[in-house]
């Protein structure tokens, strides 16, 4: 049994799970959770290898869905409507299909990945690899700031969440997480469970879904001018598939948020609004 970390944010009202993106930790939901505590109980959870839950290996999705299982036992936690950014939508995803008794819902906030084979997908990778598991320099956590900042990101929520997802060294430098060799594994396992499509990750999952996606795209970092077109072409993919979902599978919405990928840091009122309402209108 792995016993992740967790954070009671305390409310009163339906339970919410609140699951982070790659590389983050559950800080990052701070502000959307102030939000969410007005009508919901809230609970957030650092992924295995981020923040301050324990390593693990191999960093499987089937095994993290078990590990958040047990964690939300632990906490009395018997049910719940699980979000997730990025990954952890992904993986929000994974949990309401395998333990449909326990998830009354799941949504997922822009966590679409694409196959290894997709075109532009091995330099993504490689980028998000090259800063896993690195030594980074003591100014780190203001670097961050200062980059959250252009999103509107207000600077001392940008600073806790940059200070969660990253461990302080005794010389003054941080060490990024997760680790290389998690970070490797999660890739892989992304590409795993990406390769067949958007369309065929939503199969077999029999509770409600709200897939939300970003209306508007990261600025590619310098040097990456060519992520603007990866990311374009990608999420105009995307955004057909979950045309033809939302047609076709009742259970399912999908909504397009005026935001970036950093949606939960970014626009964190309007992510709330859009829980809240999803789970407002969830069956009793």
């Amino acid at each position: 049994m792995t016993l992740l970390h967790a954070h009671d944010y305390g409310g009163d009202g339906p339970q919410l799970v609140l699951l982070h993106g790659f590389s983050r930790s559950l800080a990052d939901w701070d502000a959307a959770a102030a939000h969410l505590t007005a009508g919901h109980r809230v609970l957030a959870v650092d992924l295995p290898g981020h923040g301050r839950s324990p390593r693990v290996s191999p960093w499987t999705i089937p095994a993290v869905v078990r590990d958040i299982a047990e964690t939300l036992d632990a906490h009395g936690v018997p049910e719940a409507v699980l979000v997730g950014h990025s990954l952890g939508g992904m993986i929000a995803v994974e949990y309401a299909r395998t333990h449909p008794d326990r998830a009354r819902a799941a949504v997922n906030l822009d966590g679409f990945w694409w196959a290894g084979d997709y075109p532009g997908a091995a330099q993504v990778s490689a980028g998000l690899l090259a800063t896993a598991g690195a030594i980074a320099p003591p100014e780190y956590v203001e670097q961050k700031v200062i980059a959250a900042g252009r999103f509107g990101i207000p600077a001392d929520h940008a600073e806790t969440a940059a200070r969660a997802a990253a461990q302080p060294l005794p010389d003054g430098t941080w060490q990024t997480l997760p680790h290389r060799a998690e970070a490797t594994e999660i890739v892989d396992e992304l590409h795993r469970l990406s390769a067949p499509g958007v369309t065929a990750l939503l199969e077999g999952v029999e509770r409600p879904l709200l897939l939300v996606q970003a209306g508007r795209q990261l600025p590619p970092a310098p040097g990456m001018e060519w992520f603007a077109e990866f990311s374009a072409r990608f999420a105009q993919e995307v955004s057909a598939e979950l045309d033809v979902v939302s047609r076709t599978r009742p259970t399912v919405s999908v909504h397009r948020t005026d935001a970036t990928h950093l949606m939960n840091m970014e626009a964190p009122a309007a992510v709330a609004t859009l829980v809240a309402d999803f789970v407002r209108g969830l069956p009793a």
